[in-house]
């Protein structure tokens, strides 16, 4: 196609111009012009304000600990033979569906007649609060028991009697929290030939020290 000629060219891209100020003149002119003649600023300072970035989003709260430590170096070979005569001191990791949040290592043993189980548990929460709920929780389910001055930024034992077919067994459980992690320990015992279990303090002594060794380990980072 030949252009167009130059009057007929700018007539052409001149008239749509020329509409819209025609058009601009009459709402400018127009009442709706004089009722909104006060909001001009106001407009301006809306769009101003709806084009300016959003505040950045606070960065996520630290964590003391990432991840559940290796539970088995959590005890001392020392405390595993004074608690479980007879047991593996390097322990058993029991399986877990998700070893960054919680990793747990069991020893047993039944030397003669006498049994003893010890379990130690590390279970890492997303902040501290959410620790401390998480503890709170299962003092209040565990009721019965004492708190433990010094251990971790929390400590609470229990020791329960249990018995089936006469036999019976005695359990100590002990729960610390140490900022976003919580340390679990159980420690039972039975005796076979007597029937009987250990005395409360035995298992309540032998269960705080394995918790303290615990708690010791995870602080130190242990991995």
């Amino acid at each position: 196609m030949s252009p167009l000629p130059l009057p007929l060219a700018l007539t052409a891209r001149l008239s749509p111009v020329v509409v819209l100020a025609v058009a601009g003149w009459a709402l400018s002119s127009g009442p709706a012009a004089t009722a909104d003649s006060g909001t001009g600023q106001g407009s301006q300072v809306a769009t101003h304000a709806s084009a300016a970035p959003a505040a950045s989003s606070a960065p996520p709260a630290a964590k003391t600990y990432d991840a559940a430590p290796a539970p088995c170096s959590g005890v001392p070979a020392a405390t595993v033979k004074s608690l479980v005569p007879g047991a593996k001191t390097a322990g058993k990791e029991i399986p877990s569906t998700d070893t960054q949040l919680r990793r747990t290592c069991s020893w047993n043993a039944l030397k003669g007649y006498d049994y003893r189980w010890l379990d130690v548990s590390y279970e890492v929460a997303a902040t501290d609060e959410a620790a401390e709920k998480e503890y709170q929780q299962r003092v209040t389910e565990k009721s019965g028991g004492g708190a433990v001055p010094g251990l971790g930024d929390g400590g609470y034992s229990v020791v329960n009697l249990t018995t089936e077919d006469k036999q019976q067994t005695r359990e100590g459980v002990v729960l610390a929290r140490v900022a976003n992690a919580l340390v679990v320990v159980t420690y039972s015992g039975s005796d076979f030939e007597s029937k009987k279990a250990p005395e409360t303090a035995t298992i309540n002594k032998g269960a705080i020290k394995a918790a303290k060794d615990a708690v010791a380990a995870l602080r130190s980072g242990a991995k």
